[in-house]
């Protein structure tokens, strides 16, 4: 038998190991985008800690987030919502209403989906709201079972941006989208509803969205886990669209890029044949230039035409990897592709960037005339012509922005994929932001001198015929350095005419500027255009010796 002493040293022992009074263990921290909370944990505490994954559940962001279970959850909730709620919800993220309904409803039932109120029922001769939901009056006597009274549920869930509820359907990249991210739930009495005979109604109102986005009306399809439009058909109105479903679930509305497989591959060939061609006619110039270089000892010294040649070789190495780019694909491994993409998105930026020292250069010559002499000129614009661009793609590799960037039509069918920006951000900044700058630059300096030409065409009509349509070719031969093509990017989202009419002029930038360089400086070409002042534009000095 064990004496008292050694009982007591036990007790005092295990006293010591026991946490003091009023102390609870510690927990570690609970991450509740793991979907780790049950069916049931449904208080407005909980609600509030597991919303906050539709901002934090995101594909570039390292948050560890179960988005199936997620997606789970508040499907159960609506559920608890029929068996449990007694009136109604009103969070910033979710706003329900549960009622008791008549089985033996003589009228169709409408109900408010403003975003700012609880989901409310429309009174009779009250005006039909620009969002909401019309129940037929067939679908409480179409549900099995004798039943009195049948409660119904409505619910608005705000799914924020990140990437619960979005699903495999979805290409979050290429601008794809749920409309507001706002899901539309309905259920009645815990009873599966599908087949109806006469369709229920959901009205999303949007303002007038561009030709090149397609809306579509889906469900979420719990057993796939993602979107489907399958028993819904899309009715587009002018300030908003109707889904017509014959079953009761999760509604939206997605909004995809209109660009199909045969759409894409026409748009693709376009561009690279007019690639191709634009890329032998740089050739040319730059051939031209070199020979130019030997032949005349003046133009050794002259700028302007190496800034033209500058252009062109970034143009040319900018046709080369769009080529390149496009006829591999997805082929390789992500290194490769990361590589393909930086590559370029280099010779795009570099291309924009020499376009819009084109458009400086211009300004100099004609605009501020005066005090435009420069130590080193073409050594400091190589400098930000090249030396730029490099800044910005070291910028966006180090955010590992580069990746496979895919195109998909409205059957979430893959219409094109290239090695480009993975998401949208560094796109906008880097690409859509620098060349917006370079482009407005351009069309300022373009208008300025436009408006100087015509200025003294009119003036000189009196001694030199023709001047006008000089003027013209002129101007005409100078939007072509300054990237005045790229401009019609502004105008795709009025339709796929728009698109074409860009793949087609944007891509033959390079015939054109052969052009422009051949009547310049060809022998007996420069005489006949300087005239005109198109020649004088081009000789004016900048520079020293370098």
């Amino acid at each position: 038998m064990a004496s008292p002493q050694l009982l007591g040293a036990l007790l005092c022992l295990l006293l010591l190991l026991l946490p003091a009074s009023g102390e609870k263990p510690t927990e570690g921290p609970r991450n509740v985008c793991l979907g780790l909370l049950g069916a049931d944990q449904y208080d407005p505490f909980l609600l509030n800690d597991t919303a906050e994954c539709f901002q934090r559940c995101r594909r570039r962001r390292s948050e560890v987030c179960n988005v199936e279970k997620l997606e789970r959850y508040w499907l159960n909730y609506e559920k608890h919502l029929v068996e449990n709620l007694k009136g109604e919800v009103d969070l910033g993220f979710v706003k329900a209403v549960v009622q008791n309904l008549s089985a033996d409803s003589v009228e169709d039932l409408h109900f408010s989906l403003k975003p700012s109120e609880v989901p409310r029922r429309v009174a009779q001769g009250e005006d039909k709201p620009p969002d909401g939901v019309r129940l037929p009056k067939s679908l409480f006597s179409s549900l099995p079972g004798n039943r009195s009274v049948i409660r119904l549920a409505v619910m608005v869930l705000d799914i924020g941006p990140g990437t619960v509820f979005k699903g495999p359907q979805l290409s979050l990249e290429d601008g794809s989208r749920v409309l507001n991210n706002r899901l539309v739930g309905l259920s009645v009495s815990q009873t599966a509803v599908t087949g109806l005979a006469e369709p229920l109604e959901v009205t999303f109102s949007h303002p007038r969205q561009p030709p090149n986005l397609t809306l579509t009306c889906v469900f979420w399809d719990v057993t796939k886990g993602d979107w489907a439009s399958r028993g819904c058909s899309t009715e587009r109105g002018a300030e908003g669209t109707v889904c017509l479903c014959d079953h009761l679930t999760f509604f939206a509305l997605l909004l995809r890029p209109i660009l199909d497989r045969a759409t894409a591959q026409v748009l693709t060939r376009i561009s690279q044949v007019g690639c191709g061609v634009s890329m032998v006619f740089l050739a040319f110039t730059i051939v031209m230039y070199a020979v130019l270089r030997f032949s005349r000892q003046r133009f050794k010294s002259e700028d302007a035409p190496k800034i033209h040649v500058a252009l062109s070789s970034s143009l040319f190495l900018l046709n080369l990897a769009f080529l390149v780019n496009v006829g591999s694909g997805s082929e390789g491994s992500s290194a490769a592709c990361w590589a393909r993409g930086a590559i370029f998105h280099y010779f795009l930026l570099a291309a924009f960037t020499w376009m819009g020292l084109e458009a400086f250069h211009l300004y100099l010559l004609a605009i501020r005339v005066f005090n435009t002499y420069f130590g080193h000129y073409f050594l400091k614009l190589s400098l930000v012509g090249w030396g730029l661009p490099t800044l910005m793609v070291i910028g966006a590799g180090s955010a590992n922005s580069y990746g496979l960037y895919t195109v998909r039509d409205q059957d979430n069918r893959t219409s094109l994929e290239l090695c480009w920006f993975r998401g949208e951000t560094a796109l906008h900044v880097t690409v859509h932001g620098y060349f917006l700058v370079t482009f407005l630059l351009g069309a300022v300096v373009l208008a300025l001198v436009a408006w100087k030409i015509f200025t003294l065409s009119s003036s000189t009509a009196g001694k030199q015929q023709g001047q006008s349509w000089k003027g013209v070719l002129t101007v005409a031969g100078l939007s072509s350095l300054v990237g005045m093509t790229w401009g019609l990017a502004i105008f795709t989202p009025l339709g796929l005419s728009t698109i074409y009419i860009f793949a087609v002029f944007n891509s033959l930038q390079g015939v054109f500027i052969f052009f422009w360089f051949t009547v310049l400086y060809l022998p007996g070409q420069s005489a006949a255009t300087s005239s005109s002042g198109t020649a004088r534009l081009d000789q004016a000095p900048t520079s020293s010796p370098e």
